[in-house]
């Protein structure tokens, strides 16, 4: 029996995102440059974004290149931008089939130049799709996320229109690249490393985390199926001693909720 048949439709988290890792060992393991197992890697990514959208998951965030990648040799950051440029020509037509509205977060401005014109062709063609909202996060960082968001708060204190006072968690979240989007409800981690490597780490206060063994290249929508019946399983409480209420919207407005077209209210329900 398929992971898909045990889960509950009805009790899908919100946010999904994946720390997509082990790339260059699974290459390793068969004796192809590193940068082949990158290149391999995107059939996992049109896996995963198939089957959410399948599953009608309102948002999916995959953690493609981190601020600190920087810091591996030219050849392979190379290779990645370039890949990156193939990607997105290559998989807007999947995006498009799928009505996956594409976004980016990160500093897009520390991108080279050729990618600038494809990430606008992608986010333009696909701003008016409703289902699937696919961050993909490109020169992210967590730390470098919060900074940003400080920095845009000193500057508002510092112009008079915000008293220090004012500055709350919802407030410095409507400064983060996740601005309007749901926290991550579940993070995914492949290749065995039990850590969050920066990503994400302001909205993942009440994420939960599922570790899986499997490389990057060879995760599939089974794989991505087990973790999320493994969700299932959790019981989230929040802080609190018994199962918490939790924020929830229906798929419908949610969707229109990240698309910024339309803000729905926020009721709360039980989990």
């Amino acid at each position: 029996m398929s992971f898909l048949d045990k889960i509950d439709k009805a009790a899908l988290p919100q946010h999904v995102a994946i720390i997509m890792d082990g790339n260059g060992r699974w290459a390793t393991q068969r004796r192809m440059p590193r940068f082949q197992g990158h290149r391999y890697a995107v059939k996992s990514v049109r896996a995963c974004v198939e089957a959410a959208a399948e599953l009608e998951l309102p948002v999916l965030t995959l953690y493609a290149f981190s601020t600190e990648n920087w810091q591996r040799p030219k050849k392979e950051v190379s290779a990645l931008m370039n890949l990156f440029f193939e990607f997105l020509k290559k998989e807007l037509d999947t995006m498009l089939k799928n009505n996956v509205r594409f976004k980016l977060i990160g500093n897009r401005d520390g991108l080279p130049d050729f990618l600038q014109e494809r990430l606008s062709n992608a986010l333009d063609s696909t701003s008016e799709n409703t289902g699937l909202l696919l961050n993909l996060a490109l020169n992210y960082g967590g730390r470098d996320d919060i900074v940003r968001a400080v920095r845009m708060l000193a500057e508002s204190v510092k112009a008079g229109d915000l008293l220090p006072d004012n500055i709350d968690e919802s407030l410095i979240s409507t400064k983060t690249y996740t601005a309007g989007v749901p926290d991550p409800d579940l993070i995914i981690r492949t290749s065995g490393e039990l850590r969050l490597s920066n990503f994400l780490i302001w909205q993942a206060a009440y994420a939960e985390y599922f570790f899986t063994d499997v490389l990057w290249p060879d995760f599939t929508k089974e794989n991505l199926y087990e973790a999320l019946v493994e969700y299932q399983h959790r019981k989230r409480r929040m802080g609190r001693t018994t199962v918490s209420g939790t924020y929830s919207k229906s798929l419908g407005d949610l969707r229109l909720s990240v698309s910024g077209k339309k803000e729905s209210s926020i009721s709360e329900t039980s989990a």
